[in-house]
């Protein structure tokens, strides 16, 4: 996934003489255009989920799996995406994703009722993490190629800002348009996209590309190492802890991808330079991305379908719910940047660490409470937990690339944020589903209906929740018909009992994350000694945490 800078290097396809220069500002605008389709639809679906679940008759586990079909196929082509790019042209592979992924758009909207509904979801979502797949490295190098070194900083800056507070837009527009209907969250990205093209053949974007070796054995490993292990974990529920083929799949997976490591270090042009985690400040801001996505993502899901069904609420009323994290992670992620630029990336990270862990734990305290009015403060303080650390982590990662390009070092925070949402998707699915199989056994048979008869139901309910029990409370005349009536009230607090479960394994994921933080060295990137040829960021210059005795640097000085 190399970047280039704006001169062709050697291997380099260089623009034809007398071509059109690059507009610098079209291209940036293009390529933000494209990626913000990527984000939003990482939040937009979770909003549509119980109206989709309700239309098309879906299990919760099978819906879990249309939004995380998305970011597992994000994560496991990322970095095949990346080489691509740099074999084929970043121009061509930008444009090539962006069809890619408006096209499964569609046809995820144009999905059909019936039996077929959920794989066809399921297949077209990961079409859809494909495309984005090609599309952000893609666009990431554009911007690198485009823009010269002394302007590069602020334009990658811009980038990553903007596109990632478009994450926000989702379940505002995801409400909005799910009150319309729900395959307008899949058709919203068709006027993007255009919009993205349009503007990409306006701006004469070069076609940069290096004629490497692709790493297809590589590519492969990864694919397969992430597929599995989430498989395991998401079929849990199903399969039960104690099944061989859960085991069988996790276990299998994790081995694969130490078998992808192993190898990509043997390989001259391996998919992924593993050599950059001899940096331990980048191996530090690895592992507490990974344990802060593990909540990031999951909670829009999980926060959605709690509004909606423990809460009654409708899906706009779920976005404002939201909304409130989205408030205080807005806020924080400027103060983290400040935070960053002064002192460097440890303290942001520790900070937002903490303060995500205490928003999770105090949060999930209140779900109970079934009060909007009463979750609020801690929904933002959760929100502005992770609004510290996402971008001080991320940028000290990207800062450190040595003898990397950006888009490599990017193409690995991308891929562990990426396969960190899965994991924690799959893992507190499988909780969810169990907790709320459990308590809403236990509320039945209390009623007085018989333990196997209680346990059905609840596992029947537990599995297609939609989000509105007052609206479909079962019929007929039948005991498990009569004592779901009389007990929707319980089943909703049974619900919210189950997703404090799930939230409180959020603050434990932010609480090891704080842990990780703790082991960064502190040393600051305060400037770089160059590109690379390939528009890598070089060695940066590091200077030591605030407070710490400087001394004239050694031979062989670092970040290390």
């Amino acid at each position: 996934m190399s970047a280039h800078r704006g001169s062709p290097g050697p291997g380099t396809a260089a623009p034809a003489t007398g071509a059109k220069q690059p507009s610098q500002s079209l291209a940036l605008a293009a390529t933000l255009f494209a990626v913000s389709m990527t984000f939003i639809d990482q939040t937009i679906v979770s909003i549509a989920a119980p109206s989709i679940i309700d239309e098309l008759d879906l299990s919760s586990s099978g819906m879990q799996w249309v939004v995380n079909a998305y970011l597992l196929a994000l994560a496991a082509f990322f970095a095949l995406g990346g080489r691509l790019a740099d074999l084929f042209g970043h121009r061509l592979v930008l444009l090539a994703g962006t069809l890619v992924f408006v096209l499964s758009s569609v046809l995820c909207g144009c999905v059909p009722t019936g039996g077929f509904a959920q794989g066809w979801l399921i297949i077209f979502r990961a079409t859809q993490g494909f495309g984005a797949a090609l599309m952000f490295p893609a666009a990431l190098a554009v911007v690198i190629t485009v823009f010269p070194v002394e302007k590069r900083g602020r334009a990658l800056a811009l980038f990553f800002g903007l596109s990632g507070a478009l994450t926000a837009l989702g379940p505002l527009l995801g409400g909005w348009l799910t009150d319309w209907t729900w395959r307008a969250v899949f058709w919203v990205n068709v006027p993007v996209a255009v919009v993205a093209l349009v503007l990409a053949a306006m701006a004469h974007i070069p076609n940069t590309r290096r004629p490497e070796r692709l790493d297809v054995v590589g590519a492969a490993l990864v694919c397969a190492g992430m597929g599995l292990s989430v498989l395991g974990l998401m079929q849990a529920s199903a399969w039960g802890w104690g099944s061989v083929a859960t085991w069988a799949c996790i276990a299998g997976g994790l081995v694969v991808l130490v078998l992808f490591c192993r190898y990509e270090l043997t390989r001259e042009h391996p998919l992924v330079r593993l050599e950059v985690f001899r940096d331990r400040a980048f191996t530090v801001d690895i592992l507490v991305l990974f344990f802060a996505m593990l909540a990031f993502v999951p909670v829009f899901f999980f926060a959605s379908v709690y509004a909606q069904v423990s809460l009654s609420s409708s899906p706009n009323q779920a976005a404002l719910y939201l909304l409130y994290f989205f408030i205080g992670f807005g806020i924080a992620s400027q103060w983290g940047g400040r935070i960053l630029d002064k002192r460097g990336a440890r303290p942001a990270m520790k900070l937002g660490c903490a303060l995500g862990a205490a928003g999770f734990a105090l949060w999930a305290s209140k779900l109970t409470d079934l009060s909007t009015h009463d979750q609020w403060p801690y929904a933002a303080l959760a929100g502005a937990g992770i609004g510290f650390l996402l971008a001080p982590a991320s940028t000290d990662a990207v800062n450190r690339a040595i003898g990397a390009s950006y888009g490599e070092v990017t193409g690995i925070t991308q891929t562990v944020r990426n396969y960190a949402a899965s994991v924690g998707l799959a893992i507190f699915g499988t909780i969810l589903t169990h907790v709320t199989t459990s308590r809403i056994t236990d509320t039945l048979t209390s009623r007085g209906l018989p333990e196997d008869r209680a346990e059905d139901t609840a596992r029947h309910i537990a599995e297609s929740v939609t989000g509105h029990p007052d609206g479909q409370q079962p019929t007929g005349d039948g005991p498990a018909a009569s004592a779901m009536r009389d007990v929707m009230d319980a089943v909703r607090l049974d619900f919210a009992e189950a997703n404090q479960y799930v939230f409180y394994g959020m603050a434990i994921a932010l609480g090891v994350a704080f842990l990780c933080a703790l082991r960064h060295p502190g040393t600051r990137v305060t400037s770089a000694s160059g590109t690379g040829p390939d528009g890598s960021a070089g060695t940066p210059a590091t200077e030591p945490p605030a407070g710490a005795p400087r001394t004239p640097p050694g031979p062989g000085a670092g970040p290390r």
